[in-house]
């Protein structure tokens, strides 16, 4: 009876997915965002954010509310949206970037939630840290508690009209869609202020507290161009793509665990997109081995995270499924990154926008980066 039962199962399992396969047809956009994609125009970071909280949003609603996906049902929306806008398909590898951005959106939603049956039950499942008992965090808390913390905390702010965009901000931080046009333009009304707490040293906890969007990789990214008038993420594509072949080619990373893994992991794919994404990944990974310096203070792979400056957490690099990166300051979370070059550009990011001292024991590899980021030099 077990047995039959779980045959039956299966059957309507693939039957509804067969069924959502040919009934699934993509949102309507925003008007903004039709207008780049009737242009044809690649889309920039708050385009791409808000294209991956449409398709999620409608991902659920196909789902009737589910946040657990399939990977057969990411694959049907994500081949849906480079069919219907084949230029969003960059250099062949748009799939598994959209697929993976897609993933951590549903990823990131689920994680405040602690009162669904199945979220619980899923978090219970997989042993997730995020689902072991804890301290929330500022993420996490309900806007009541926001509110009180607000006024606790002591803000030096000048007038009130500060003060409005402050909450502001805040309040739309604990929102599930967010208006980003409008969290631009009052992240750059704040600008002045924020630079001078980073400038006055201010703990890091109560930046983050009065200007919690910098915990976005896209607001990362948008400071780091507000200070130095440079797309970061547009620039580190560009060095992983002329470096990673040299990189993995020198000898002194040849016998390197990173590499070793590398290899094992190529011989199980053979999609060519993949393959490169891998490739990009143990380049980035090595990078401070290249360089003779110490890979504890840029990247914890598949290990707790040791260092206090900005350090990259990595779970699993090689695991297209799996793979998770995220970027750690003072031992804890700021923010969790799409794939390898997001992680790079957001690691050097801030140490530029938080204003921290590069460590001698990483500053060869910095400095490189650095120097093909502004073009200080040859390297």
């Amino acid at each position: 009876l077990l047995f039959y039962r779980k045959k039956l199962k299966s059957f309507f399992a693939r039957y509804k997915t067969l069924q959502w396969t040919s009934s699934y047809t993509l949102p309507d956009f925003p008007y903004d965002v039709k207008c780049i994609l009737a242009e044809k125009k690649c889309p920039d970071h708050t385009m791409r954010i808000r294209i991956i909280e449409f398709l999620q949003a409608d991902m659920t609603k196909y789902l009737e509310g589910s946040l657990y996906p399939n990977s057969q049902q990411y694959n049907i929306v994500v081949n849906a949206l480079l069919q219907a806008y084949p230029f969003l398909d960059e250099d062949g590898n748009g799939f598994l970037l959209w697929k993976r951005a897609l993933k951590d959106r549903f990823k990131y939603v689920r994680r405040p939630i602690e009162d669904d049956e199945q979220v619980l039950r899923n978090k219970c499942k997989f042993g997730h840290r995020r689902g072991q008992t804890r301290k929330p965090s500022f993420a996490e808390k309900k806007p009541d508690d926001v509110q009180v913390q607000v006024e606790e905390e002591p803000v030096h702010l000048e007038g009130s009209a500060m003060d409005v965009h402050i909450k502001w901000l805040k309040q739309e931080y604990m929102k599930t869609q967010r208006n980003w046009e409008e969290v631009d333009n009052r992240m750059n009304v704040t600008i002045e202020i924020r630079r001078k707490m980073i400038s006055d040293k201010a703990p890091l906890k109560d930046i983050l507290r009065l200007f919690p969007f910098l915990r976005y990789p896209y607001q990362l990214f948008r400071e780091f161009q507000l200070l130095t008038h440079m797309d970061i993420y547009k620039k580190t594509v560009e060095i992983l793509e002329i470096y990673s072949e040299n990189i993995l080619s020198l000898y002194a990373v040849r016998n390197n665990p990173i590499n070793i893994m590398l290899q094992e992991n190529l011989k199980r794919h053979t999609e060519e997109d993949i393959l490169k994404y891998m490739k990009m990944t143990a380049a980035c990974l090595l990078l401070p081995d290249v360089f003779g310096d110490d890979s504890s203070l840029f990247a914890a792979v598949n290990e707790e995270v040791k260092a206090v400056t900005p350090v990259l957490e990595v779970k699993n690099p090689f695991n297209v499924n799996s793979c998770e990166f995220a970027l750690y300051i003072e031992r804890e979370e700021l923010a969790q990154l799409d794939n390898c070059i997001m992680a790079l550009a957001a690691l050097v990011a801030a140490f530029h926008v938080f204003d921290i001292p590069c460590p001698k024991r990483i500053h060869r590899t910095l400095n490189f980066l650095e120097s093909l980021l502004f073009e200080v030099r040859s390297p």
